[in-house]
């Protein structure tokens, strides 16, 4: 963390601490000054996981309320963050921000039904054929179960690719409130575990961990570029030199074969 948090801070008193003396402070006597001085060093997280969470969503979803959704997600952040933990509040920050962002985009359920039943259907599918085949399915495969040609599914898959992030972020494995587990925040971190999880929750992550893996190359390579690098799909695309809708449609892929995987795998543990 910072030395200190600088001029976001106008009480003199609080500008002479560190940014860990200020959290052990706020935990232990919740200060309004210290909390508002937190949200406003931090509002520049929220415009960005904001930002990585609008690429690719429909135009009706404005970025202003994409912002709007985070900031409670901070708020959340700072109340319930331990300074104790060996883990950054910015990396903590971020899955609380993009949590409540998502959190608020599915009960005002901005998915036409349509595209919802579709993604659902394509999903179905993938799963149902790669627990037949034993192995990752060819487009003409899945095309070919669902009773369409390849150009309609690729025309199906370009319509339900805006619906994608959000799917990839809805929690695979919940215990208690501080205990879920999403498949893209096994993709950010898939190497840091915290220390105090459960054994189950550790096993859930390894799971999904494995799951990534066995992805084709390119679709996995994709995921990690874009929830583990942080690179943009128009980025992304000029890394493997492809167009930015052949990315978006990848990913798509990419996320409905793994979450179609996990609910194979699932059925076997639950």
């Amino acid at each position: 963390m910072g030395k200190v948090l600088g001029n976001n801070l106008a009480d003199n008193a609080l500008e002479q601490k560190t940014e860990e003396e200020l959290w052990q402070e706020y935990r232990q006597n919740r200060d309004p000054k210290i909390r508002e001085a937190f949200i406003k060093q931090y509002a520049p997280l929220v415009k960005y996981v904001a930002g990585k969470v609008a690429v690719g969503m429909p135009h009706n979803v404005e970025f202003d309320d994409l912002v709007g959704f985070g900031v409670f997600g901070l708020i959340d952040a700072i109340d319930k963050f331990d300074p104790d933990k060996n883990v950054k509040f910015k990396t903590y920050a971020v899955t609380r921000i993009r949590g409540a962002i998502f959190d608020e985009l599915r009960s005002i359920d901005w998915v036409p039904r349509s595209v919802r039943q579709k993604t659902r259907e394509v999903e179905d599918a993938i799963g149902s054929l790669e627990a037949q085949l034993g192995r990752t399915a060819s487009d003409q495969e899945i095309a070919r179960s669902m009773g369409m040609n390849e150009d309609e599914y690729t025309k199906t898959m370009m319509k339900i690719s805006g619906t994608s992030i959000l799917s990839l972020n809805d929690v695979w494995f919940s215990g208690d409130e501080n205990d879920k587990v999403s498949i893209g925040e096994s993709i950010e971190s898939p190497s840091s575990l915290n220390p105090d999880v459960i054994v189950e929750k550790d096993e859930i992550r390894r799971v999904i961990v494995e799951s990534i893996n066995d992805l084709p190359e390119k679709e996995k390579k994709i995921l990690v570029l874009y929830y583990y690098e942080d690179l943009t799909l128009k980025e992304i695309g000029e890394v493997l030199q492809v167009t930015e809708s052949r990315v978006s449609q990848l990913h798509t892929k990419a996320i409905l074969r793994l979450r179609s995987k996990l609910t194979n795998i699932r059925k076997g543990i639950l």
